[in-house]
């Protein structure tokens, strides 16, 4: 690490810093930022300030942090695999996956006549979708033992993908309006839906992920070079990718499951973190992404905040002129 990267990670934690005091700063209800220190370190304040502070803003933007991270090293584990600067978290069907299980909780549940079942109600949105993420990535490791162009797995996964949201559409045509509008609202995407209680096994869940990623950092590097090369090298190609299908559902699919699928972030941010950085090695790449994601998914919830709308919303507006700038770069070295 050279004295310009340290330069730009005291940078990038400095800003993190400011944005997610802001961000417990920010919010439908004024709160001076002298309140909000108060309720942080137990001082005099009004029982509903001390509720807000921590109860509900400190909360989101702990979600936000790990989202951010999560993101945006799933993204870039998947460009790296794929070779595909296009590739993000949900290219394998993760999100279709989370979105099938939500959509047979939401959806189909009450066709089925199960919607008062108690196994169904202790399910909940988030174990919904983490199993139908969960279960996707089953079906991508069996796959992966038999097919070795990971070209081909990634063809698969976007059929399989299409064919869960196919299913989804048939659940949504069939589905009454109150539980058309419930599965409309967690596709938008929510950091504040996340409870106190969920907090922990998303941040173990979000960590282990990371934990993971890590391990595959010299497999990555050595797959930038290209599969053959890194056989020639003594890589496990099958065992490197059954690692980083792990991370990317550990982090992607805990994060659709418990916030909705929040777009382009997976996508745009490795290559701001790229384009910062200047750097293609991992060792540094992978803390890039994750604290540039963090800082972006907080500014995005300030924003939207002050605008009163979904994330997503401005994930999007956000992400989609990175995206159309990578288009235009690769035409242009094409």
């Amino acid at each position: 690490m050279n004295a310009r990267h340290r330069l730009l990670f005291t940078l990038l934690i400095a800003l993190l810093v400011l944005l997610f005091a802001l961000d417990l700063v920010v919010g439908s209800v004024h709160l001076s930022p002298t309140e909000v220190w108060r309720a942080l370190t137990g001082g005099e304040v009004a029982a509903s300030t001390l509720k807000i502070v921590r109860s509900i803003r400190l909360v989101k933007a702990i979600v936000a942090i790990a989202a951010g991270a999560a993101l945006a090293v799933s993204g870039l584990q998947m460009q790296t695999l794929f070779r595909n600067p296009l590739a993000g978290p949900f290219v394998l069907g993760i999100s279709s996956g989370a979105s099938l299980g939500v959509a047979l909780l939401l959806l189909g549940a009450p066709l089925m006549g199960w919607s008062g079942s108690a196994w169904f109600a202790s399910l909940g949105l988030a174990g919904a979708a983490w199993l139908g993420a969960a279960l996707m990535l089953a079906l991508i490791a069996t796959v992966s033992r038999r097919i070795k162009d990971i070209m081909v797995i990634l063809i698969l996964g976007m059929m399989c993908s299409s064919g869960m949201d196919a299913v989804v559409q048939i659940l949504q045509y069939l589905s009454n309006e109150g539980a058309l509008k419930s599965f409309v609202i967690w596709t938008m995407g929510s950091l504040g839906d996340v409870t106190g209680n969920q907090l922990g096994l998303l941040l173990i869940a979000v960590g282990l992920g990371l934990v993971v990623a890590v391990a595959t950092i010299k497999s990555l590097n050595l797959l930038l070079l290209g599969e053959n090369y890194a056989r020639t090298m003594g890589l496990s190609i099958t065992r490197s990718r059954r690692l980083i299908f792990l991370s990317t559902t550990l982090l992607a699919g805990t994060v659709t499951a418990f916030c909705g699928p929040v777009g382009f972030i997976g996508l745009a941010v490795p290559h701001v973190a790229r384009m910062l950085f200047r750097e293609a090695d991992h060792r540094i790449l992978i803390p890039a992404a994750a604290l540039t994601g963090s800082c972006v998914v907080l500014l995005c919830d300030i924003v939207s905040k002050w605008l009163t709308l979904p994330i997503n919303t401005i994930t999007a507006l956000m992400g989609i002129p990175i995206v159309v700038w990578v288009v235009l770069r690769h035409k242009q070295i094409a």
